[in-house]
């Protein structure tokens, strides 16, 4: 299978072309015969032009890859080796939403034939690979897996707006239903990684090495938001607490913060899923989860509390959060924990403006009700800093004073400003 991905005798397909798939498409494309499946022909036909839906790539990204992208699922069938990249978000009870996943191995199951190989990427629970997506496998190509084909489990690793760490530099883990699977899986994905392969020792142990990353983030940046509550109340700046304990060489550096995207608020709750389902309620991670997920109304209500103790009227006050994407330098908006922030302050009747120089305005008023400005060009009662895009982080006081009204509050929800902001009211986590 592998010599033959190589010689271009065969190719392979890449199913879900987001911020996840596309990369790995491309750089399997360099390689290899590359089909590039979404189900969104509108994102097809731009990929098509060398243009990245999701912003994360360059025109030049795509230079150089034996890559043909489609829309058609029959396509698929020309593919003896499958990766499935979809997104697998949580509804609105955060519960796992498995519908793209499963509707994902719907279509390459009806593409499978006798020899092929399928690996998922996508992020679940442990077991959902065996448990829910190979009986839809078998179901819609009429084979067996192990005698017919062959399945894997390589967890996606690739961080939005990270230039550093991208994906041939980052370990990749791969695991297979068997030692020939996670053989042929390895030298697969081998070829295009060069910081080198971590075989797991089964399927479900990939499946949880990936779950627990992100929930061990959550998990410890739950403890500083708890501690930033804390320290609220003592009237002490959290950051600079954690900047004296941080000078111990074996305190671990995490920061309070609003937990947002499609990572670290997400994968928790397939974790907890699992474990309710096998009998066991989760204490800490689901704790971290209610801390994390309280944050955004958490930083609206203490606005809200100081602009009142400043003599302000709330009642058509004028607030402007600067930042709506999950997190700073990429236009995802996906889970963007802004919007909590946004939504809390309207509720107490508060005019607010949102402004963001890489998210979609269009974008945000679907997925939350409310569009971006294009201009910063009136007077705050409170500016809200909640991402710190590069753009905003060149800015100095004398930028807010121009902003804003008289005796007005700057929040800081990172801290960045901690150091640069010394006459107006400031408050951070």
């Amino acid at each position: 299978m592998f010599q033959q991905l190589i010689n271009k005798e065969v190719k392979l397909s890449v199913v879900g072309l987001g911020y996840v798939g596309l990369p790995i498409a491309l750089e399997f494309a360099r390689k290899m015969k590359v089909i590039g499946f979404d189900i969104k022909p509108d994102r097809v036909e731009k990929m098509k032009n060398n243009i990245d839906p999701s912003d994360e790539l360059e025109a030049s990204d795509f230079e150089g890859c034996d890559i043909d992208f489609t829309s058609n699922p029959e396509d698929l069938k020309e593919a003896t080796f499958h990766v499935v990249a979809v997104p697998t978000p949580i509804n609105n009870h955060n519960l796992p939403d498995l519908n793209p996943l499963l509707g994902a191995t719907r279509t390459v199951g009806k593409a499978l034939k006798k020899g092929d190989y399928v690996v998922f990427e996508s992020t679940v629970y442990p077991g959902c690979t065996e448990d829910d997506c190979v009986p839809i496998l078998e179901q819609e190509s009429g084979l067996k897996m192990g005698e017919d084909f062959k399945v894997g489990y390589s967890p996606e690793r690739i961080n939005p707006g990270d230039k550093e760490h991208t994906l041939t530099k980052i370990l990749k883990i791969v695991s297979g239903c068997d030692q020939e699977a996670l053989e042929v899986i390895a030298a697969v994905y081998g070829s295009i990684i060069k910081a080198g392969i971590h075989k797991a020792s089964s399927i479900k142990v990939a499946e949880a090495a990936k779950i627990i990353e992100n929930t061990q983030r959550d998990v410890n940046i739950a403890l500083m938001n708890e501690l930033s509550l804390i320290f609220n109340r003592l009237n002490i700046n959290t950051y600079e607490v954690l900047e004296a304990a941080g000078t111990k060489w074996n305190f671990l550096k995490f920061f309070p913060g609003l937990v947002g995207g499609h990572c670290i608020g997400v994968d928790p709750y397939y974790l907890t899923y699992k474990a309710n389902e096998l009998g066991y309620h989760s204490k800490i991670i689901t704790g971290g989860r209610v801390i994390n997920d309280a944050m955004g109304p958490y930083v609206a209500k203490q606005v809200v509390k100081q602009l009142i103790s400043k003599g302000h009227k709330i009642n058509g006050a004028n607030v402007l959060i600067m930042g709506a994407t999950f997190k700073e330098n990429v236009s995802d908006i996906r889970n963007s924990k802004v919007a909590d922030v946004y939504h809390e302050l309207k509720s107490f009747s508060v005019d607010v403006d949102v402004h963001d120089p890489y998210a979609s305005s269009e974008e945000l008023m679907r997925e939350y009700g409310y569009g971006l400005i294009e201009k910063i060009d009136k007077k705050y009662e409170a500016v809200i800093l909640a991402v710190n895009h590069d753009e905003y982080m060149k800015l100095d006081e004398s930028y807010f004073k121009s902003i804003t009204v008289e005796n007005p509050l700057v929040v800081d929800v990172k801290g960045s400003f901690r150091d640069k902001i010394k006459e107006l009211p400031y408050w951070s986590l």
